[in-house]
């Protein structure tokens, strides 16, 4: 393999072959693009990875970021990556053309995105700025978007997210950070915030930050909050740069991992003296900031598809080049020649595991912005609602079960590596610290699980679940036939049906006032969902190889019965082998990983709720 940070193969099968994203580009919004384009796209994105981004991963994390006389330093090897990025015009792939973006379909920007985000210490930058720039394109008013938007784009400008705060991270009604109204319109701004993002550094000639803020005398809770632009250096009308604002850098946490991103408490308003401008309305604070988190959310799942990729990559080429022990045959040998790692059974467990959950996610990652390209194109309402409605449900099961598994493939990689995954000089290690973090941010996974069953789930009566249901069936319904399928389209099927009753006994709970039983268990139905999803996109991915299967085996001449044409055929034909791996990726997640979901709703429906009724004395004595 040619790198080990993504398989640019599974990615053209994803995207061409499975998710036919050409079908997008007859579309008018997409009429612009061909398959040709998209290509030429991800092959620069792969250049960029192997050769910028790559190399800059272990210097960024090793050198870190340093605060000096209240300024943030970033690691050296990130200016020559970050410019390299902008130049590349990455941060505005999917922007529309008439906001100076280049329009590609979400789909195909997710696919070139997943090359660069493995170094989320570098990526970190430019991805808020693209998000934040959003905020101000969608809410912002004409003279805000002429005076910040074509900076941000280009990178010349950054952009960042400031919500959390001390004393109210998840809740975020709680927050402290006050707005107080001037005579010319504009804003100024007290408070604190922490675990920002980018909050400062020496990438870009300024910093604009979105801030969460109460305006004085704006009631209590989450109703009473705005959103407010707080540019590190004012920006006059005609885009020059003023003062410095009145804010100033705490400190930069000193994390596990993401060394090179910092992550800085913020203080506003020391002198009184904090310029801040209105986005969007007052009091409609989160709704503005919900869109953020929400591209954010997807953005994370894409971190995690990102290291569980290059993980999965290195230990597999560790596997291959590590030899240690003999076969199973020569075990009673000592003189036996010592035999690649890949060949003894637990570590191919191992590895199929990693490679099941890498290719669900990236199936999953991949499909979730193909929904908002189709709701992007999408002729009537209805269709749209389809559309929204499964982005809705899917997206806490995208942020929370992405992560959470990719966290898990890392860890594996470096059980993989054995004691030398555990070392430095080894980049597994680094993947695990880098990762870990995509669990917490954008609302920790426990949150992402009470938003699925507190509101996803009662969406529309209950309607876009029902969708998604559908849209499994459909796909089991179109495979059930293929004789080599048939046994996992029927398990799949049967956790379909196991998810669907779940939600039903949770509804049932709510509505007889046993709501503590859903919110209890909320984590443990998410995973559960995520596995069933990955069940069926892998069995739609396996549908689709078994059709190329076996129109190679036509063109080859090959007797599908005959195991010995059929195992030569994989061995010595790239296409083969790889069509051959999804049927195996498949097969080992639906028959060793999805039977875990039986065990999750046995859990759930014994109605025990210990971990509510424990006393806070007895955790501990």
């Amino acid at each position: 393999m040619a790198n080990l940070i993504c398989d640019p193969r599974d990615q053209a099968f994803v995207l061409y072959e499975m998710l036919d994203v050409e079908e997008l580009f007859k579309a008018e919004r997409y009429a612009d693009f061909s398959k040709d384009m998209v290509d030429m796209v991800l092959r620069e994105a792969e250049k960029m990875a192997v050769e910028v981004l790559f190399p800059a991963l272990a210097d960024g994390d090793r050198q870190g970021c340093r605060l000096e006389n209240g300024a943030v330093y970033v690691p050296e090897a990130f200016h020559r990556v970050y410019k390299l990025y902008c130049d590349g015009g990455w941060i505005t792939m999917s922007v529309s053309p008439e906001a100076g973006g280049q329009g590609f379909p979400h789909a195909v920007t997710v696919a070139a995105k997943e090359w660069f985000i493995h170094n989320f210490g570098v990526v970190c930058y430019p991805y808020l700025t693209e998000g934040a720039a959003h905020l101000v394109e969608v809410y912002g008013t004409e003279a805000q978007k002429k005076k910040y938007l074509a900076r941000m784009h280009a990178g010349q400008w950054a952009g960042t997210m400031a919500l959390t705060e001390p004393d109210a991270g998840t809740d975020v009604g709680n927050i402290k950070t006050k707005a107080f109204r001037q005579p010319d319109g504009s804003y100024k701004i007290q408070g604190s915030k922490i675990f920002i993002t980018g909050a400062d550094q020496n990438l870009t000639e300024n910093i604009i930050n979105p801030v969460l803020a109460r305006i004085e005398g704006d009631p209590p809770g989450t109703g009473g909050i705005s959103i407010f632009l707080v540019p590190k250096y004012v920006v006059h009308d005609d885009g020059t740069l003023g003062r410095r604002n009145d804010y100033t850098i705490g400190s930069i946490e000193e994390k596990m991992g993401l060394h090179g991103s910092a992550t800085c408490a913020i203080n506003f308003g020391d002198n009184n003296d904090c310029y801040a401008e209105l986005l969007g309305q007052e009091r409609q604070g989160m709704k503005v900031m919900f869109q953020m988190m929400n591209e954010a959310r997807i953005g994370v799942g894409l971190q995690g598809l990102s290291s569980a990729s290059i993980a999965y990559l290195h230990a597999l080429q560790y596997a291959r080049e590590r030899l240690q022990g003999s076969s199973l045959q020569d075990m009673k040998n000592p003189e036996a020649p010592r035999v690649p790692i890949i060949c003894h059974p637990d570590v191919r467990r191992m590895l199929l595991w990693m490679k099941a959950h890498v290719d669900g996610i990236r199936a999953l990652m991949y499909y979730l912005p193909y929904c908002a390209d189709r709701l992007r194109i999408a002729g009537d309402e209805a269709e749209k609602d389809k559309w929204q409605g499964l982005l809705e449900v899917m997206t806490p099961i995208c942020k929370a079960y992405c992560s959470d598994m990719a966290f898990r493939v890392t860890e594996t990689a470096i059980q993989v590596y054995g004691g030398y995954g555990y070392c430095s000089e080894y980049p597994v290690e680094q993947f695990m610290r880098d990762v870990k973090i995509a669990s917490l941010y954008e609302g920790a996974n426990g949150i992402q699980a009470l938003d699925l069953i507190g509101r996803k789930l009662g969406m529309k009566k209950g309607l876009y679940f029902i969708n998604l249901l559908g849209e499994m069936g459909a796909t089991i319904t179109r495979y059930q036939g293929n004789h080599d399928l048939k046994d996992l389209a029927a398990d799949v099927q049967a956790a379909v049906n196991l998810l669907a009753e779940t939600g039903m006994y949770f509804a049932g709970c709510a509505k007889a006032g046993r709501f503590l039983i859903p919110v209890a268990n909320a984590y443990p139905f998410l995973m559960m969902m995520g596995k069933v999803i990955m069940s069926w996109l892998l069995l739609w991915e396996a549908g689709v190889a078994a059709e190329q299967l076996t129109a190679l085996y036509r063109e080859q001449g090959i007797d599908p019965q005959n195991a010995a044409q059929v195992q030569a055929l994989i061995k010595d034909h790239q296409d083969a082998a790889f069509y051959a791996g999804k049927g195996a990726s498949a097969r080992y997640f639906i028959k060793h990983v999805l039977p875990e979901v039986y065990a999750a709703s046995t859990a759930i429906k014994s109605e025990d709720l210990s971990m509510i009724e424990i006393a806070d004395e007895s955790f501990a004595s």
